[in-house]
């Protein structure tokens, strides 16, 4: 319904006004006005409440401001009301669109200005505000209509005409049935879902702390998108809302309360429940020469009692069996410690968490999104494990915010292809939009539920997300209630007429903010026809209609935009590097979840607007993490040469990390040579211990031999040396000439000493008794 007939139009100005847009309507050959070329722009803050009221009066305000290089004065301002109903979301759609000067409605001009404004000079600005009567409002059919405010001023000139030179419009449903009546739900109500996302860019520096805080500090703040969403819930009256949260997001706030710390090596579990001294691995000696001397502690092969996580074989997993806990808010004391923007953003976090905590209330549902908000497609893709991996890392409850959740799953567009649904589990709740399955124009009825190749999924409406119609803020907080109360009255008309439509399921904008937080949901609760419900209980007992997979959309930007292969596999390095950092950590157990927390969000949907940066913050963190485990190093003597065919070579472990940790050795040599290491070793924080390696060699030679300092699955941590053993075994014959001379020298050193003696009895005078030993 582009243009309703003129002929309803009250007054000679209106009929000046339907004239001129009547003919610009016409002829295609008419270039639209673009918004801002009228000289007073109008905004529309107030409409209370947001519907024709049964009785009483509609109050109006806002605010007008002269774009003109001229004055203009004696603005008179009425308001205007569409003269036939729209009853579908297709002709909302299409009105959306109308240019501003097509005609949309009369202005009611009885009892004349409803509002003057005296003067307004160029660049000046001044509010507006006036009431208007049910009675003066001459409509009477269920629908939706345009309703507004016009401007009618005189320039310096004296010029005054019927035209409007300034507008504002939105749309204003009407409904006025008692509750009780009929209704999708069969009590006269029409059921609408809000759908909050809580998703945003996420990055870590490379020692695990949470990049960008003074951003995250105005994210967070009450002018903030993630601060204005939590006013705007606070301000509803126990709104039933249901929330799509990146659980990394929440765990990424915790930390900025906590003063932003980085990742911690410290320990996180009981060392008394750790093995004692002897049981496993080489006893820690920290004052351990490094040379021949050492002593042998090594435990006997085998023994893996020493690892934190099991015994050999066993898999070091981020998500099991420990979770990293919450970390308290800083205090004052440690938040006059920190820099400026890290002091912000902390006390920011802080309280947003508190606010959030107060907000999702029993009546909330909250669906958590696989850990950072992983391109689902992207890991349908190329690595479907990595899903699994954040699905399981995101867990059942939201720690810091004190609340359980569900599985679920969406993208921040509302598409997602077959592979990416492949990859869902069962359980999730799956958002896409409706032009995903058909609804491409706003055509009715598009179902509020569907199955995609045995897939059920939610259908979000984009068409109640996308906002009022211009001029003016099209997405302000004002314009998306009344597309929310539009959209809604529509659907409860036509299930009225038996057009079976179905629940009203519309996400906001991942990128909105609402200007006006306490303006949404208190004017959605005030339509008394209005049932605010979870999807859970909006949608859960409908019947999903089959979508044929070949009548999806999947725009090509979509395919365009998905992460590429090499961007999964730096994540996937760092949640492997994560997990071989926590297999080496004596005493603690979360390290790798917390490392695999910030891989998934290099990942994660908003990765696709700087991919470069994502891939170069997955590297960096896994390189730092790597030089890590390389302070744990070996030393050798630079050679050592067997005297048999067997031998101990000596080596020397030293721990650089302020941490205990538990580690391996690999040994490697040219065969044929066998060299046996412990089965592990204990290092104390900052410490060294010295332990023996045997060496067998079969042949005499030397023997290349290198040494690496592993896990206990033999994964290397980066220390190695290596050095020359020289095996130079002795043959029979040489021992024998050996023995023979040391028999000789033993008989002549005898003959000596007997000859001593009976000199020196011959001096005394001593007879000699003693016979001469036999050479």
């Amino acid at each position: 319904m582009l243009a309703p007939s003129v002929l309803a139009l009250a007054g000679p100005a209106d009929h000046a006004e339907a004239s001129r847009v009547s003919q610009v309507s016409q002829t295609s050959q008419a270039a639209p006005l673009a918004e801002g070329d009228e000289p007073l722009a109008l905004t529309l803050d107030e409409l209370t409440p947001g519907e024709v009221p049964r009785v009483g009066s509609i109050e109006v305000s806002g605010r007008i401001t002269n774009t003109d290089d001229r004055a203009w004065s004696t603005i008179n301002l009425y308001p205007f009301i569409g003269d036939e109903p729209m009853t579908s979301p297709a002709e909302l759609l299409e009105a959306q669109g109308l240019p501003t000067e097509v005609y949309v409605g009369p202005r009611v001009t009885d009892p004349g200005p409803y509002e003057v404004v005296d003067r307004l000079e160029p660049g000046e600005s001044v509010e507006y505000s006036f009431t208007v009567a049910r009675s003066r409002l001459p409509v009477d059919e269920r629908g939706v209509y345009w309703f507004g405010v016009h401007a009618l001023g005189q320039d310096e000139d004296g010029g005054r005409d019927t035209l409007a030179d300034g507008r504002v419009r939105t749309f204003l449903p009407l409904i006025d049935t008692e509750p009780g009546g009929p209704g999708v739900g069969g009590d006269g109500l029409q059921p609408v879902s809000v759908v909050v996302p809580l998703r945003r860019r996420l990055l870590h520096t490379a020692d695990g702390a949470v990049a960008d805080p003074a951003g995250w500090a105005t994210s967070l703040s009450d002018v903030g998108r993630l601060g204005s969403l939590s006013l705007m819930a606070e301000a509803g009256d126990d709104p039933t809302l249901t929330w799509l949260v990146d659980p990394a997001l929440v765990d990424a706030v915790a930390q900025l309360a906590a003063g932003n710390p980085g990742r911690s090596l410290e320990a996180t579990v009981d060392p008394e429940d750790q093995p004692v001294d002897g049981e496993g691995g080489a006893t820690p000696s920290p004052d351990a020469p490094t040379d021949a001397t050492t002593d042998d502690t090594s435990s006997e092969p085998g023994d893996e009692s020493s690892s934190p996580t099991g015994g050999e074989g066993a898999t070091a997993s981020p998500e099991a069996p420990a979770a990293p806990t919450t970390p308290p808010p800083a205090t004052e004391e440690q938040l006059d410690e920190l820099d400026p923007d890290t002091r912000t953003a902390a006390v920011a976090a802080q309280r947003w968490l508190e606010r959030m905590r107060e907000v999702l209330g029993p009546q909330q549902q909250v669906l958590a999104l696989p850990y950072g908000d992983l391109d689902v497609a992207a890991a349908g893709e190329h690595d479907p494990d990595l899903y699994d991996q954040a699905r399981n890392r995101a867990g059942s409850r939201l720690e810091a915010l004190d609340v359980d959740t569900d599985p679920g799953a969406g993208s921040p567009g509302g598409f997602v292809d077959l592979a990416g649904l492949a990859v869902l589990d069962d359980e999730d709740t799956v958002v896409v939009n409706d032009r995903m399955v058909g609804g491409r124009r706003g055509e009715s009825p598009v179902p509020a539920v569907a199955e995609i190749d045995g897939r059920r999924v939610v259908v979000s409406s984009v068409g109640a997300a996308s906002g009022g119609p211009g001029p003016g803020a099209r997405r302000s907080t004002l314009a998306v209630r009344q597309r929310f109360l539009a959209e809604a009255a529509v659907r409860l008309v036509s299930a009225e007429d038996g057009r079976g439509e179905q629940p009203l399921v519309v996400t906001l904008p991942p990128s909105w903010s609402p200007e006006k937080p306490e303006q949404l949901l208190p004017g959605l609760q005030a339509a008394d026809w209005v049932d605010l419900q979870t999807l859970a209980d909006s949608t859960g007992g409908l019947d999903a209609p089959d979508v044929d997979t070949d009548a999806l959309a999947y725009p090509d930007r979509q395919v365009r935009e998905e992460l590429p292969a090499d961007q999964l596999e730096a994540a996937q390095q760092l949640v492997d590097t994560g997990r071989l950092l926590q297999d080496v950590l004596t005493l603690n157990d979360q390290v790798g979840s917390v490392v695999a927390a910030e891989a998934y969000s290099t990942v994660g949907y908003y990765a696709r607007q700087a991919p470069a940066a994502n891939v170069r913050a997955a590297r960096t963190s896994t390189g730092f993490i790597r030089a890590q485990l390389g302070q744990v190093r070996i030393t050798t003597p630079p050679g050592v040469t067997l005297s048999s065919e067997s031998g101990r070579l000596p080596v020397s472990l030293e721990n650089g990390l302020d941490v205990p940790v538990t580690v391996h050795l690999d040994a490697r040599s040219d065969p044929p040579m066998s060299l046996e290491v412990p089965s592990s070793v204990d290092l104390p924080a900052r410490g060294r211990v010295g332990v023996l390696v045997d060496a067998t060699a079969q042949t005499e030679g030397v023997h290349n031999v290198t040494l690496m300092v592993t896990d206990r699955d033999g994964r290397p941590l980066g220390g190695q040396a290596s050095l020359p053993i020289r095996s130079a075994q002795v043959s029979a014959l040489i021992w024998l000439i050996i023995g023979s001379g040391a028999v000789l020298l033993l008989g002549a050193i005898a003959t000596r000493v007997v000859r001593r003696v009976r000199t020196a009895r011959a001096e005394h005078g001593q007879p000699d008794t003693q016979p001469e030993p036999r050479p």
